[in-house]
């Protein structure tokens, strides 16, 4: 029997992908870019079984749950594009996923939420993933969720995204949105640890559990530290929301990897804050902080990776 990691070409996905090889475990891939595939898992062949899968075709999934015992359901898209939208593939993709893993009667089911996801949120990128934490706990299925806020690690997007626009932007850089909205950055492998140790532990079954890292860090603080893992200097200047609206519009619009969008723009009005944080609690993990050693993948982002990321929209790493 095997465990089911759907978007396991993603960031969390492929890392729980990894863990879970790297502990024996029997793995199947769900992937839906197939290119992406090859370089987040093509060292991995012979290891893992690789699939392709679509959350938004209900048809297509019914195969991908034979000899199942357990879902790691990571799916989910920041930024909308074209028909991959919050309601299609955040909320109705985790409906499909659900409905076939209980028609394939397969029993564990662990959600990858985000911290804050509320149904009424008034961000709908946390409503969708709200309304799908909702549904997967009306499930029949031992369930468990977690809602990480920010996630660091070599292939994440939002502090990579800061990086890469320090790059673009010599001699100035914005404080966004003033620079004062709080996050509390959690490092992929504790996410990835939480999610391993909570897969046979009936502890966690039917709990949705808030995960994030050791510091609550303003935006500014975490420009800043990412400048000095990059050994660079930026002269911050303050950027209001109001201000950056237009801007952020056009890189909706036009960049193929645009690192923001409008509702991700307006997010920064809710603190991304764990104040019941589980990972040492719960699950034993001591959070690494968004510093030195942890965050030195940043300096890897050059101007050149930054112009194939945002303006193809290309695949890194």
């Amino acid at each position: 029997m095997a465990i089911l990691v759907t978007g396991a070409a993603g960031f969390v996905g492929n890392n729980v992908v990894r863990r879970l090889v790297a502990e024996g475990k029997p793995v199947r891939a769900m992937v839906r870019d197939t290119a992406k595939a090859k370089i987040r898992l093509g060292d991995l062949k012979g290891k893992v079984e690789i699939v392709a899968g679509d959350v938004t075709s209900r048809a297509s999934l019914a195969p991908l749950m034979r000899d199942v015992s357990a879902v790691v359901h990571t799916v989910a898209v920041a930024i909308e594009k074209g028909s991959a939208t919050y309601e299609d593939v955040n909320y109705q993709g985790t409906i499909h996923i659900v409905d076939a893993a209980e028609a394939a009667n397969v029993r564990r089911f662990i959600y990858v939420s985000q911290n804050g996801a509320a149904s009424d949120h008034f961000s709908r990128f946390l409503r969708s993933k709200g309304r799908a934490q909702e549904y997967v706990a009306s499930s029949n299925m031992q369930w468990t969720t977690v809602r990480p806020s920010a996630i660091f690690g070599p292939q994440d997007e939002f502090f990579n995204s800061i990086a890469r626009l320090v790059r673009l932007t010599p001699l100035i850089f914005p404080k966004i949105g003033g620079g004062k909205s709080l996050f509390q950055p959690v490092s992929v492998d504790d996410v990835v640890t939480a999610i391993v140790r909570s897969m046979d532990d009936p502890a966690t079954f039917e709990h949705a559990y808030d995960l994030g890292g050791p510091e609550v860090l303003t935006l500014e603080e975490i420009e800043r530290r990412t400048l000095q893992a990059m050994n660079a200097r930026r002269w911050l200047f303050n950027a209001p929301t109001w201000l950056l609206k237009v801007p952020v519009t056009l890189m909706e619009w036009l960049l193929p990897g645009t690192p923001v969008n409008r509702t991700l723009l307006e997010l920064l009005k809710a603190p991304n804050v764990t104040p019941d944080n589980a990972l040492e609690p719960v699950f034993g993990v001591t959070p690494k902080p968004f510093s030195g050693a942890n965050i030195a993948y940043l300096a890897d982002n050059t101007a050149g990776t930054a112009y194939q990321r945002i303006f193809r929209g290309k695949t890194l790493n």
